[in-house]
């Protein structure tokens, strides 16, 4: 599977996935929803999970990988939040917040978020591409009319 085409615009934002926003506010009251170990006291985790990257960790981790998954995205669970940061923004994604810290939630979310943007299980919220700015084409078609009425 080759690298997703992330370089033609700016970097998809794991905040701006539906629920991953409220979860990080969570765990930045209570830090134990971002612990791997604990998943199982907050289910919440899962549904947010599922409703952005319709998997959840388990289905995530019970996933296999492809043979020609990159090397920088092996073993998400062993790397540290830097690591994984950086590993994600050459997939083309930003998984910081405000500050470019990464995310304390992205842990839990890097496998099915690796998964899902390259298509291998799960899917992503589909993000309409930004409205292409406005030519002024008719101005410049009308001119050249003028001009060849002159002639």
């Amino acid at each position: 599977m080759s690298p997703p085409a992330a370089a033609a615009g700016p970097p998809r934002r794991l905040a701006d996935l539906p629920g991953i926003d409220a979860i990080e506010l969570k765990a930045l009251m209570k830090p134990g929803v971002a612990d791997r170990d604990r998943r199982d006291e907050h289910p919440e985790v899962d549904a947010v999970a599922m409703e952005a990257f319709g998997l959840t960790l388990d289905d995530a981790e019970a996933t296999p990988l492809p043979a020609d998954w990159p090397d920088h995205l092996r073993d998400l669970h062993r790397r540290s939040p830097a690591e994984l940061a950086e590993a994600f923004e050459a997939e083309g994604w930003d998984v910081t917040d405000a500050r470019r810290k990464p995310l304390r939630t992205l842990p839990l979310f890097a496998l099915p978020l690796a998964l899902a943007a390259r298509g291998v299980a799960g899917t992503l919220p589909f993000v309409a591409e930004p409205d292409h700015p406005e030519t002024d084409w008719g101005a410049s078609l009308k001119a050249e009319a003028g001009r060849f009425r002159k002639r």
